[in-house]
């Protein structure tokens, strides 16, 4: 058991092992609206030791799956493990089988040479979650996603793209387009000759190329960008020798270098024909997540959640997360102008000076398009972890935060109200961990004002995750 008084919010990044299978209702404080219908879906990294050993990161903990179903005013949960390859490996053998983010298994010389020549990608998607070509799917970081059953979270293996294109490391945020029906994300494939792959995938699975890049030295880019035509590779300075990759015997972030001289690049390509329009300079920054995206007159706005240098990287390693020491886990949200113009610059500013991660928007009606509202967590107690939920309204930079001492909410995922008719009215949908209960929470607020609306405890304390989304055609069996 972590010490609580020096680690306040322990519970967030200890281990679950108990797992649900069955839903179970919850108890429900407050009031649903009654048109909430469908489940919040999730993914996360729930175990972090396998053995006597511990995961290095936040980002390698083994994945588990979260469901809260709604219909009727009332809610249930269940939860189970992403059983991937890396999971059943660590499970029959005891032993960290798969390297991770930033862990490696323990080899021998024998395994080490072994890795070099037939390198083992992992499939543990604790990410994020996404309805990808009619499918449930779990992603992490390689080009591995993973399908489950949106009703059971039954694991049902990895996602068997048609006409799958070579590379090793993607993206857990893939863009969905509703006008062109397809998703876009891109791949890296680490050789001799490096090259990013933008990419389109239909509803049937396929994967088609949009673009080619080359690329000497590929950077570390956990999303990019997308506007209504299109598609933004952002380069932060933190880059890698594919060579390293393979020989250094090192975990995979950490042969990666930040360089700053080489300042921020932006990659922009039309989707439809592939032309790659500009390649665009800006001052060295860091960032996990773009906000959006959108053509402003004879420029594109790009928004980003920054960080001035990657150091955030290492902020996220559990022996750090899980002492005393203070953590900066937030960004600021700043907005990029870029001109189609090839030898105009590019411009910044800050939307808000407000910490901001997990950034959130409306984006059944925005993706892509001019937009207002972000929501997202912030920080309220400076060094603290995330504790509060953020509301900017990019137009005025005003703020609006949900506050209460001892809860720590996760990313808010924003629910359309079926009658809306403003960019905010709907709900958002937020797991909280209070460390007074040692339990977590379902949090519904109401958007447009951070109104509480409702709470629906959980049956034990939920680990600390990234990302998930809401499936409104989602079976909910036993509520209705």
């Amino acid at each position: 058991m972590l010490d609580k008084p020096s680690f306040p919010y322990g519970a967030g990044f200890r281990s679950l092992t108990v797992e649900i299978a069955e839903p179970v209702a919850l108890p429900v404080t407050g009031a649903l609206p009654s048109w909430l219908k469908g489940a919040l879906l999730r993914t996360g990294p729930s175990k972090f030791e396998v053995g006597a050993r511990t995961y290095n990161h936040w980002f390698d903990g083994l994945a588990m799956l979260h469901r809260f179903a709604f219909a009727g005013g009332r809610v249930s949960y269940a939860n189970r493990f992403l059983e991937s390859k890396a999971f059943r490996a660590a499970a029959e053998t005891g032993k960290i089988s798969y390297a991770e983010f930033a862990t490696d298994p323990c080899r021998t010389l024998f395994g080490r040479v072994a890795a070099i020549f037939d390198p083992k990608l992992t499939d543990n998607c604790c990410v994020n979650v996404s309805d990808y070509a009619r499918d449930a799917v779990a992603f992490t970081e390689t080009s591995m996603p993973m399908r489950f059953s949106s009703d059971t979270l039954k694991t049902l293996g990895v996602f068997a793209y048609r006409r799958a294109l070579k590379g090793q490391v993607s993206t857990a945020h893939p863009h969905y387009d509703a006008k062109r029906a397809c998703h876009y994300n891109y791949i890296v494939h680490f050789g001799m000759k490096s090259l990013y792959r933008l990419c389109r995938i239909g509803d049937d699975g396929k994967q088609r190329v949009v673009a080619k890049l080359p690329v000497e030295r590929p950077a570390y880019m956990h999303s990019f960008g997308m506007s209504q035509d299109h598609l933004v590779l952002t380069e932060f300075p933190l880059v890698v020798n594919p060579i390293d990759l393979r020989l250094s015997g090192k975990p995979f972030i950490q042969n990666y270098r930040w360089e700053p001289e080489r300042g921020l690049v932006f990659h922009i390509v039309e989707k439809d024909t592939g032309k790659l329009v500009r390649t665009a300079m800006a001052d060295a920054s860091f960032a996990f997540h773009h906000v959006n995206a959108f053509a402003d007159g004879d420029r594109l706005a790009v928004d980003v959640i920054v960080y001035p240098d990657a150091t955030i990287i290492d902020q996220l390693y559990l022996a750090r997360l899980r002492s005393s020491a203070p953590i900066t886990a937030t960004g600021t949200l700043t907005r990029f102008h870029i001109p189609f113009a090839s030898d105009a610059p590019v411009t910044r500013r800050t939307l808000a000076d407000m910490p901001l991660e997990l950034p959130r928007i409306n984006y059944e009606s925005c993706a892509g398009k001019p937009y207002r509202y972000v929501w997202g967590t912030g920080v309220q107690t400076k060094g603290d972890f995330l504790d509060s939920i953020v509301k900017i309204d990019t137009e005025t930079g005003t703020v609006a935060t949900w506050h209460a001492a001892g809860l720590y909410p996760g990313e808010p995922v924003f629910v359309p109200s079926p009658s809306a008719k403003t960019e905010d009215d709907g709900v958002l949908l937020s797991i909280v961990l209070d460390i007074g209960k040692d339990r977590s929470f379902l949090l519904v607020l109401e958007a447009a004002s951070l109104k509480e609306l409702a709470r629906a405890e959980a049956p034990h304390a939920i680990p600390f995750h990234f990302h998930g989304n809401y499936f409104p055609n989602a079976p909910v069996a036993g509520l209705t």
